[in-house]
C-alpha cells in the first residue's frame, strides 16, 4: 500500500504541493484530480522519486526517502508515453524486463502476453514511430505494466490524444488496469477520465487535497463551491432559491446549497417548471439550451429531434444525475 503524509514540494518561496496526505490500496486505481497548475503531477513525480519532498511516502509501511527511482519497484507512464524510437514494439516493452535480468524467453512470453492484454497483438516487430497515438499509449502501458510493478504512476496519460480517442481508451486503460491487478496513482484534469478510471477520486486544488472519495460521491457532493464549478455546475443556488425555482423537488436537500450542470434540466412535456427558450446550440448528440426561469437563466438540454426554437415556451423536468448537493 502507497502512504503518503505531510507531503510538500516547493521550489523556493514557491510551494506546489502542500501537507498532501493519502493513501492507494493494494489494487486500487486512485485519480489525482484537479485543473493546470494545481501540483497533481508534482505530487505524482514526488510519490516516483523524480523530485524531493518533506513528509513521508511509504510503501507497506517502509519509507522511500532515499530509495531512488529505479528501485522503487513503480511503473511510470507520461503524456507522451516517452518511448524509445530506434527500438521496436516488443524491444519498448522488454525493456524494464531486460534491466531486470529476466531471460529472453521468459522476456517473449511477457512481451506476447502484454501485446494481447493492450489489444496490440501481433505488433511486435512494428516501428514505435509507425504507430498512432493511441496505440503508442497501449506501448508505453506494456511496458510500465512488464516487470510487474506494485505501483503504476500514470502523468495525463491520455491528454494529447483527441476526445473520441481519449474517451475510447479510457475505458479500454481502466479495463486494462484492472485485468492486470494494478494499483495505480492517474494524474488527470478530466472529470470524465477520473470518474472512468479510478475506485477513488482525489480532488487537487492549490497543491492541496480538498476532497477523497467514490467517483459517484464526489460527483454528486462536492465539499465546497469552487469544487463544484470545477465539476461542471455552471450554476450556484442558495437552498431556500432552488425550492422556489423548483417547486420543492425533491432533488434537492433541506438547507444545502444545490450546483446544476447543464444536464440538470431536461425539455418535458410533464416537467414542473416553465422557462422561455433564450438561445439553443447544437451539439453531438443534444441540444444546449440557455433558458430564463422567473427571471434567473439556466442550462438546459433537449433531444436534437424535436429542440424547441428561440422564444417557445418549454417546461423542464429536474434530472437529479446533473444535480450536486454542495457541502
Amino acid at each position: 500500500m502507497l502512504g503518503l503524509r505531510g507531503v510538500t514540494v516547493s521550489y523556493g518561496s514557491l510551494v506546489a504541493v502542500s501537507d498532501v496526505d493519502l493513501a492507494v490500496g493494494d489494487g486500487e486505481v486512485v485519480a489525482l484530480l484537479g485543473p493546470s497548475g494545481c501540483g497533481k503531477s508534482t505530487l505524482l513525480r514526488a510519490v516516483a522519486g523524480l523530485v524531493p519532498a518533506s513528509g513521508s511516502v511509504t510503501w507497506d509501511g517502509s519509507d522511500l526517502a532515499g530509495v531512488p527511482v529505479h528501485r522503487r519497484g513503480f511503473g511510470l507512464v507520461f503524456q507522451d508515453g516517452q518511448l524509445f524510437p530506434h527500438r521496436d514494439v516488443a524491444g519498448n516493452v522488454a525493456f524494464g524486463l531486460r534491466m531486470h535480468g529476466v531471460d529472453r524467453e521468459a522476456r517473449r512470453k511477457r512481451v506476447d502476453e502484454l501485446l494481447e492484454l493492450v489489444g496490440l497483438a501481433g505488433y511486435q516487430r512494428r516501428r514505435v514511430t509507425e504507430l498512432s497515438g493511441g496505440e503508442q499509449q497501449r506501448v508505453a502501458l506494456a511496458r510500465a505494466l512488464a516487470p510487474r510493478p506494485r505501483l503504476v504512476l500514470l502523468d495525463e496519460p491520455l491528454s494529447a490524444l483527441d476526445r473520441a480517442l481519449r474517451e475510447q481508451l479510457a475505458v479500454d486503460l481502466a479495463r486494462l488496469l484492472r485485468e492486470a491487478g494494478a494499483t495505480a496513482l492517474v494524474v488527470t484534469h478530466d472529470h470524465d477520465e477520473a470518474f472512468t478510471l479510478a475506485d477513488r477520486v482525489a480532488v487537487m486544488r492549490a497543491g492541496r487535497i480538498v476532497q477523497v472519495g467514490p467517483p459517484g460521491e464526489v460527483w454528486r457532493s462536492p465539499v465546497d463551491v469552487e469544487t463544484a464549478r470545477f465539476l461542471g455546475c455552471g450554476k450556484v443556488l442558495g437552498a431556500e432559491r432552488a425550492l422556489s425555482v423548483f417547486r420543492g423537488s425533491s432533488v434537492f436537500g433541506v438547507g444545502a446549497r444545490v450546483g446544476l450542470r447543464a444536464s440538470a434540466l431536461r425539455v418535458d412535456p410533464g416537467g414542473a417548471v416553465v422557462a422561455e427558450v433564450l438561445e439553443r446550440v447544437h451539439r453531438r448528440d443534444h441540444v444546449r439550451l440557455l433558458v430564463v426561469v422567473e427571471g434567473d437563466e439556466f442550462e438546459a438540454v433537449a433531444p436534437v429531434a424535436s429542440a424547441p426554437e428561440v422564444g417557445d415556451r418549454v417546461r423542464l423536468a429536474v434530472d437529479p444525475d446533473g444535480v450536486a448537493v454542495i457541502g
